[in-house]
């Protein structure tokens, strides 16, 4: 049985034009709602997670405590349990499914939260990687709604250069001829191998191999390291891989009917406290693009995470990571 819930959406028209007919939301929530409605935090998913993966950041007596929150993980579209190319009927199946937006994720998410959960008031909206870039935006959508946001290792927008990288992760991808342009019938291993080699290169750092960090969590080699990447891909769909990643590619909270593509605008729109965390040796989302957005923003601090795991740090893989992580989660909750 499935351990997560799914919203009824109804029929969602998306920034490009297109309506996502019978759109579906998949969810979960940890702890109990209060009777007051406000120990409310939202962590959204990140690029091939699902609300799964966000719970290594969870736990009895950390921060983002089940015991003491309602933690409500909305699953980004396309992961494979929210509409996706792997899920959604024709005629949006397969590679017709329409491009999804950040904007579109967060508005659809404000109504589970507000709609279906009568909720008006979110202590934190917390999130690594795309769930990051999706903090952001509800940040900036939402200042009446979002006291606090943590935004761990994402941009509020994708830089020139991470979008190049990800244009290289998509063409291993397309380079397998049994993708046959997303209406394959069987998957195209040989391109996500490829994919997940050219991915395994940049999600850890330089130094975390040259230390051999990945010892910490029982590979015994490079090749290991990239085989748990690549384990971990081949779970996904080719197509829903590809809807995310253009959602990614083309992040940027200004990009909406609100901010008309203003970024200075969208920043000084988030009111509330911010404490962003990029990696020192993250080589997706680099602190200096954090920090010339941090500047813009009214109440934000630029705390960047001392670590030689790169972009993982988010993942909760290595513990004095999640204790520099929980350490300011625990200030925007006081």
């Amino acid at each position: 049985m499935a351990d997560y819930e799914i919203f009824e959406l109804g029929n969602v028209p998306l920034q490009s034009g297109v309506t996502l007919q019978r759109a579906k939301l998949a969810y979960k929530t940890y702890g109990t709602l209060s009777p007051a409605r406000d120990n409310v935090i939202v962590m959204p998913t990140f690029y091939g997670g699902t609300h799964t993966e966000t719970e290594s950041l969870m736990g009895l007596g950390r921060p983002l405590d089940p015991a003491r929150y309602f933690i409500i993980v909305p699953n980004m579209f396309g992961n494979g349990l929210s509409s996706s190319p792997s899920n959604t009927p024709p005629p949006l199946d397969r590679a017709a499914f329409p491009r999804v937006t950040l904007y579109d994720n967060v508005t659809c998410q404000h109504r589970l939260i507000t709609e279906h959960f009568g909720i008006n008031q979110i202590r934190l909206v917390v999130g690594f990687s795309m769930g990051a870039q999706q903090a952001f935006q509800w940040g900036a959508l939402y200042p009446e709604m979002v006291q606090a946001i943590a935004p761990i290792c994402g941009t509020a927008k994708t830089s020139p250069h991470n979008y190049l990288f990800l244009e290289g992760v998509k063409a291993a991808l397309l380079a397998d001829d049994a993708y046959q342009d997303g209406w394959y019938e069987r998957p195209p291993v040989k391109g996500m191998i490829a994919f997940s080699r050219v991915y395994a290169g940049w999600v850890f750092s330089q130094d975390f191999f040259r230390e051999q960090e990945y010892r910490k969590l029982g590979l015994a080699s490079v090749d290991d390291a990239t085989r748990m990447i690549e384990g971990y891909f081949r779970q996904r769909d080719t197509n829903d891989l590809l809807a995310m990643l253009a959602t990614w590619q083309h992040a940027d909270i200004s990009a909406n009917p609100i901010f008309k593509s203003d970024l200075a605008a969208a920043l000084r729109a988030i009111r509330c406290r911010a404490i962003v965390m990029p990696c020192t040796t993250d080589l997706y989302f680099r602190v200096q693009d954090n920090r010339l957005e941090a500047a813009q923003m009214r109440h934000a601090e630029l705390r960047p995470i001392p670590s030689i795991w790169g972009h993982i740090v988010g993942l909760g893989a290595n513990p004095p990571d999640n204790a520099f992580i929980d350490a300011a989660l625990s200030e925007l909750l006081t």
